[in-house]
């Protein structure tokens, strides 16, 4: 019986140390990872994130979106050997709350302030 094929991904964390390696699927989902490494996340970091929503994860220079599969996210670069384990950058982002953030152009204080001469 053939052998399911697997794909071993460690996690590289802000200050260069690593999470893993885990075995995943290629059907597992981005969303399946960020709630696994939120859940093993180190206690004895600066940075926590407060949910899996923080954790953003960047492979070959993209941020890797929640409904992609493993399968999908891996780079195509033709066949790895066995016992190659990829490595995917963790950033913790919080949601930036829009309300609080963006200022809409009418709500600036306005200073008419006029420089020009008529002569």
């Amino acid at each position: 019986m053939p052998e399911e094929e697997v794909v071993e991904l460690k996690f590289r964390l802000y200050d260069g140390s690593d999470m893993g390696p885990f075995r995943y699927s290629p059907s597992s989902t981005v969303s399946m990872l960020k709630d696994r490494i939120f859940a093993e996340w180190p206690k004895d970091k600066k940075i926590i994130p407060k949910s899996a929503n923080d954790i953003k994860l960047i492979s070959a220079g993209r941020i890797l979106e929640n409904n992609r599969t493993v399968g999908q996210c891996r780079v195509p670069l033709g066949e790895l050997p066995k016992g190659v384990i990829i490595t995917m950058h963790v950033v913790v982002q919080p949601p930036l709350l829009k309300a609080k953030t963006e200022k809409k152009v009418d709500e600036l204080p306005r200073k008419h302030i006029c420089a020009c001469s008529i002569l």
